[in-house]
């Protein structure tokens, strides 16, 4: 992330999450709602709590559009978001974990102190050096790694899943997301790598407040205990770095041992900007996506009890939400050069924002995109993990994860019903969007 100075923006707010994927109820239909582009506000209330007639209506009007906003290019349909995602020569990530809110002073000194800083690794990382940092990452993701994790995934899940079932049986309801969702990842992750020491409740905190200060809009006042939070989770990631005493096998003792491309070691701030990303990727936006896969499963009629025993059900499904209802929903690029992009022409340096959450709901390439059909014969060809070679090196932990948490509390817990409240409140970021909660009551109670 950079941290960028300046002024911050209006305060984030959380909003319910709409129901029906067209505006004026009509699912399926082909109508598009009127509404005015120049009234769009990706953080706005009518954007965050139902953000498909929105994106319907940019790829039919205007498939790349200037948000005076935020000054970002919207890119709206599939294959001019596939084409930017493959060709990072013309479109840089430079700017991909750039603080969206320009932050102020004291935050930046808050950060300062904590000696915050992250230099280009993995997703924002257009030097030499990101295929062999990216080489380290992926060896402990691999697909060899993930099915021997799967044990590791399902014993984690049943522990998790004991307590919603206490929970259940002694309050009559649960939150999935708390309890189940949003811990899930972390303690899988922290297994996998070797990281011990830590309350995993704590790197949960600090992964949220990461994503909040560098893709919200929050207030002046949000900002300072943001950056104290996010300072704490560099200096503990520096710590880790440091520490000599890490096995030369573990995924912290492969990074700091890897070589640049001049021969030289990474450097500290290297290494620390690699694992930062993995980090959060590997809990906070793996939990998103577990809450929502669980929300949606258990809104689907008949779908939570044949998950349980289904082969290949709630792996459909997760890719079904992938598409649909992504936790990371656009990713920025800019433009190296004057280039012409969706029948515009853009200037050298112009800020993108790929609408990835719009893309899986392009008409072009997915038939029907506002149904849930797990069965669908394209249902992999989402971009909700990227593409080339920035794509998400953990997409496979993540599947597996969202996978085998859907089919575990489906198996484990099968009279669960989402709980008669009103909409839950969601996540409002620029780039990450899920459910906050899933309340859940049993039916066989």
């Amino acid at each position: 992330m950079t941290a960028a100075p300046g002024g911050p923006g209006p305060a984030s707010a959380t909003v319910p999450v709409g129901s029906c994927p067209y505006g004026d109820g009509t699912a399926g239909t082909e109508v598009f709602p009127v509404l005015a582009l120049d009234q769009l506000d990706v953080f706005g209330e009518d954007f965050v709590r139902d953000p498909y007639p929105w994106l319907d209506v940019l790829r039919a009007r205007a498939p790349v559009h200037r948000d005076v906003s935020t000054g970002l290019w919207l890119v709206s349909r599939y294959e001019d978001v596939r084409r930017v995602l493959l060709d990072p020569a013309a479109f840089r990530p430079d700017n991909a974990q750039h603080a969206i809110t320009a932050l102020s002073v004291p935050a930046l000194r808050v950060l300062a102190r904590a000696g915050f800083r992250l230099r280009p690794a993995l997703a924002n990382n257009a030097t030499e050096s990101h295929a062999g940092l990216r080489r380290v990452v992926t060896r402990f993701f691999n697909a060899q790694r993930v099915a021997a994790a799967v044990p590791v995934v399902e014993r984690i899940a049943g522990e998790l899943l004991d307590t919603v079932r206490a929970e259940l049986d002694g309050h009559g309801g649960s939150d999935l997301f708390g309890t189940f969702a949003h811990t899930l990842p972390c303690r899988i992750m922290m297994e996998l790598l070797g990281i011990d020491g830590l309350d995993p409740a704590t790197l949960v905190r600090w992964s949220d407040a990461s994503l909040e200060l560098f893709y919200g809009r929050p207030t002046p006042e949000r900002q300072l205990e943001l950056a104290v939070l996010v300072g704490e989770f560099h200096q503990w990631l520096t710590s880790v770095v440091t520490d000599r005493a890490a096995p030369p096998d573990s995924f912290v003792g492969a990074l700091v041992r890897h070589r640049l491309p001049d021969g030289e070691p990474v450097d500290v701030a290297t290494a620390v900007g690699a694992c930062f990303f993995v980090f959060i990727a590997g809990q906070s936006t793996t939990g998103q996506l577990i809450a929502t896969v669980l929300r949606g499963a258990l809104a689907e009629p008949g779908l939570w009890r044949r998950a349980a025993h289904e082969e290949g059900l709630a792996e459909a499904w997760v890719e079904e939400v992938l598409r649909r209802e992504p936790p990371v929903t656009t990713w920025r690029r800019v433009a190296a050069e004057a280039v012409e992009l969706g029948g515009v022409r853009l200037p050298a340096g112009a800020e993108l924002l790929l609408m990835l959450l719009g893309s899986g709901s392009d008409r072009e390439v997915f038939d029907a995109p506002e149904r849930m059909r797990p069965d669908r014969a394209n249902v992999r060809h989402h971009l909700s993990f990227g593409a080339g070679r920035h794509r998400c090196p953990g997409a496979s932990l993540a599947r597996t994860e969202a996978a085998v948490a859907l089919r575990e509390a489906a198996r484990r817990l099968p009279g669960l019903r989402l709980a008669p409240d009103a909409p839950p409140p969601v996540l409002d970021l620029l780039s990450f969007r899920a459910p906050l909660e899933v309340r859940v009551s049993d039916s066989s109670r």
